[in-house]
Order: C-alpha cells, then sequence, then structure tokens
C-alpha cells in the first residue's frame, strides 16, 4: 500500500482505515520485505507475530526492550510517531496499530485465511479489542504487573514528554510518573471495561471452538494476547469456562507458542 504524503506524521488511508506512516525516520523507505519493531512482552506485539508466523512469513525482526525503554528514543518515534510497538514495514511502508496491522497482513497475503466468512462480525472484534486496550487493559496491566517495573526517570521521562505528542498516551502515563499511581478510580473503570468485554466472549463462545465458529480467525488472534497478560496479571477467569476452554486451544499452536511463549513464557514472571 502506498501512502498519500500528506503530512510529515501520519496519513490514514481513506480506502482501508489503515493508519499508514511517513516516517522522519527515513531510514526504514529502503527496507525491503517485511520488518517488525515489537516488545516481547507486548500484548499488541503478540498478536502480529502471530499472525506473520500463521501466515508462514519472513520477517526480519527489530525487538526492543521496553524495560531499557528501548522505544523512547528520537530515531524509534521518527518510525512509530507514537512511541509504541509494533511497528511494521512493509518494502519501506510503515504500518502502526497491531489489529490494523494482522488485518492488513491477511488482505495483503491473503493465503492461508484467516478471514471469517461474516467479515463485518469478525472486524468488530478487532476494534473492540483496540478500543479497551487504553482505557482498560493498559491500566490493568501497569497497576497489577508492570508500572514500577516500566518506571521512568527523571531523565526518561523528560525525553518521552519531549517526543511523546498523542495526548491520551501523554494522560496514560502522567497517571504513574514519579510517585504517582493509578486510583481506584481508574482501576475500577478498567475492571468495569474488561468485564463487559470478557461477558461478550464468554457468550460468543458458547457451543463453537472459535470466536467466529469453527474458523480460527484474525478474532482469535486479536484476543489471546489480551487474555495471555492479564493471566499473568491475576485477573479472575475462574467464571469464564468457555473463554478457559477456548484459550487452552492454543496450547499446541505453533503461532502462539512460536509468537507468545518462546518471547514470554510466563507474563506473571515479567
Amino acid at each position: 500500500m502506498r501512502a498519500v504524503r500528506q503530512s510529515p506524521r501520519a496519513t490514514l488511508s481513506k480506502a482501508k482505515k489503515m493508519v499508514v506512516v511517513i516516517p522522519t525516520n527515513k531510514s526504514v523507505e529502503s527496507f525491503e520485505g517485511l520488518h517488525l519493531y515489537h516488545g516481547a512482552i507486548s500484548n499488541c506485539s503478540m498478536r502480529v507475530r502471530m499472525t506473520l508466523i500463521e501466515k508462514g512469513l519472513d520477517w526480519t525482526s527489530h525487538h526492543l526492550d521496553l524495560k531499557k525503554k528501548e522505544n523512547i528514543t528520537k530515531e524509534y518515534f521518527g518510525i512509530n510517531p507514537n512511541g509504541l510497538v509494533p511497528t511494521l514495514v512493509d518494502n519501506g511502508v510503515v504500518h502502526i496499530e497491531s489489529n490494523d496491522i494482522i488485518d492488513y497482513l491477511d488482505e495483503t497475503y491473503p493465503e492461508p485465511s484467516l478471514r471469517a466468512q461474516d467479515n463485518a462480525a469478525m472486524m468488530e472484534w478487532l476494534a473492540l479489542a483496540a478500543a479497551i486496550h487504553v482505557p482498560a487493559i493498559k491500566p490493568y496491566v501497569y497497576a497489577n504487573k508492570v508500572a514500577v517495573k516500566l518506571k521512568k526517570t527523571s531523565e526518561e521521562q523528560s525525553r518521552y514528554d519531549a517526543l511523546q505528542k498523542n495526548q491520551e498516551l501523554k494522560d496514560f502515563h502522567d497517571k504513574h510518573k514519579g510517585s504517582s499511581t493509578f486510583s481506584d478510580a481508574d482501576i475500577t473503570r478498567a475492571e468495569t471495561i474488561l468485564r463487559e468485554g470478557f461477558d461478550k466472549l464468554e457468550q460468543a463462545l458458547t457451543g463453537q471452538t472459535w470466536i467466529m465458529g469453527e474458523q480460527y480467525t484474525l478474532a482469535d488472534i486479536s484476543w489471546i494476547p489480551i487474555h495471555f497478560v492479564l493471566v499473568g496479571c491475576g485477573y479472575p477467569f475462574d467464571g469464564y469456562p468457555n473463554i478457559r476452554r477456548w484459550a487452552d486451544n492454543f496450547r499446541t499452536k505453533p503461532s502462539f507458542q512460536d509468537g507468545v511463549l518462546k518471547w514470554c513464557p510466563d507474563f506473571s514472571l515479567v
């Protein structure tokens, strides 16, 4: 996909609603083939790695250690203006937002297909996973597992503040910078959103193997990393037998083993 060069930061392709970035770090525009900037413990990176493996695609790994703040550099913000992982570079064209990326990969490299017969319904699951990420998944994971380990030094915080232009992300990270922490209201809101999402998932999985029925699709790949990291944070899934059964189905999948467990064997140990 070739983006219309309208902005030094990012432009939105109207045809596919795909976020395609015009990088200020021009080094990536000469990349040939598929290159993935990703983090081992990032649930968003997990779904892209799984999709690449399911597709049997060759890709070059650019691993960023999030604990070492390797994503908080001028060079990386020049590739992904949000400083987030993952970022996919396909023959010099930069794509961000993990659910958009897996949709792009399945459309651009259609065999084997990971698309449901009811594509619109499948895309609603990807949209829901994306919608709950910042208001629910990030605060729950940070508050219960990684906030202390990902705490920025004053120098790192100053660098981040100077580079980050996304106000939603700045507001999120302000909640745990310095001596600050997430409020009870933040956690209650996150838990409410997660409960609503998992109630919907539990119902969808009633009497069927995968989210869209008996066909394994991008919807499953989008949601299993969420389940994986939340299990590692101690999220209570006891009341969700269908979700637990569904999650067990991944244990023998090579894409889960190599796209998730190879990089992060146990999120509770992060």
